[in-house]
Order: structure tokens, then C-alpha cells, then sequence
């Protein structure tokens, strides 16, 4: 294994963390989520940071993060927020972007109703799809590889081990 980081991009609850935290493991990296990143450093939670900061202040403290990924991290799993790459070009200077890939209606079905009234960009529906097609185009632009995850975390993880990063 190289030194390389693997960044792994996707819309909300398309399985970063979940795939990230096994692949670590399988691979002997360290495991980064920069949502959990920023969460500690804020001492509250994201949806907290967007109903009281605004998202225009999470952007920035995803922004920071990025700086603090290229400067001081090797050889690691990082699992992004979803918006990172789209407002944080220096992502694709940390390492291999992957996209885990998984159709909006997917996402859905995954999560319970609880999840979805954690994420804030999750509370108008209609205005969630549209992101995700958007973003859909950004990711497939930006990454070095992509991953079909609308399939059990087993198969994705053994999808993302057998790129050999």
C-alpha cells in the first residue's frame, strides 16, 4: 500500500463513513471523517453549526480542514461531507477521490426518519434531489474512480480494497 490518502466523496448517506472506517481497517490507515473533524472542533453538532453559524461559516471550517488534510495527513481513509469538493477544490491535492455513487431515491430508502431530519439540506426533499443530481456531475467530474455503493457495505468495501490504493 502506498502512502496516499483515499478520500471518499458522496452525497449524504451514500455509506463515506461506514465504508471508510472498515476499508481502514483492511488497509492498516488511519480513519479520518471530517464531519466528526469539525464537530469536535466546534463542540456541537453540523446541524447545530448550520442552524446557528449558518452554512457559509461550515463552509469555511470545511475549507480549513482541507488545509489541515494536505498538510498533515498520509496514508489515510478520509470520509467527506458531502458539499466538500464542490466548495473546497483543494480536496483533489490530498489524495485519490473516490465516489461512492447511489441514486437519490436509494439514499432515501437507507435512512430512517430520524437520519433525515439530522441533515439539514434533507429538509426540503425536492430541493435534496436536485443537489444530488448536481453534485452528481461534480463528483463523477472530480474523482479518480467511482464506486456503485447502492450495494451492501461488504461488496463496496471489497470493491474500493480491489482499486489497490
Amino acid at each position: 500500500m502506498s502512502a496516499t490518502n483515499i478520500i471518499l466523496i458522496g452525497f449524504m448517506g451514500s455509506g463515506k463513513s461506514s465504508a471508510g472506517r472498515i476499508l481502514a481497517k483492511k488497509t492498516n490507515k488511519q480513519f479520518l471523517d471530517t464531519d466528526a473533524m469539525i464537530e469536535s472542533s466546534e463542540g456541537i453538532s453540523i446541524s447545530e453549526i448550520f442552524a446557528t453559524k449558518g452554512e457559509a461559516y461550515f463552509r469555511e471550517k470545511e475549507a480549513e480542514t482541507v488545509v489541515w488534510l494536505k498538510t498533515n495527513c498520509k496514508n489515510a481513509v478520509i470520509s467527506t461531507g458531502g458539499g466538500m469538493l464542490v466548495h473546497c477544490e483543494a480536496l483533489v491535492d490530498v489524495g485519490n477521490i473516490i465516489y461512492l455513487h447511489v441514486p437519490f431515491k436509494t439514499i432515501i430508502e437507507r435512512m430512517s426518519k430520524d437520519e433525515l431530519e439530522k441533515r439539514p439540506l434533507f429538509k426540503d426533499p425536492i430541493a435534496a434531489e436536485m443537489m444530488h443530481k448536481e453534485r452528481d456531475e461534480i463528483y463523477e467530474r472530480k474523482s479518480n474512480h467511482i464506486i456503485d455503493a447502492s450495494v451492501d457495505l461488504e461488496t463496496v468495501v471489497s470493491k474500493l480494497v480491489s482499486l489497490g490504493l
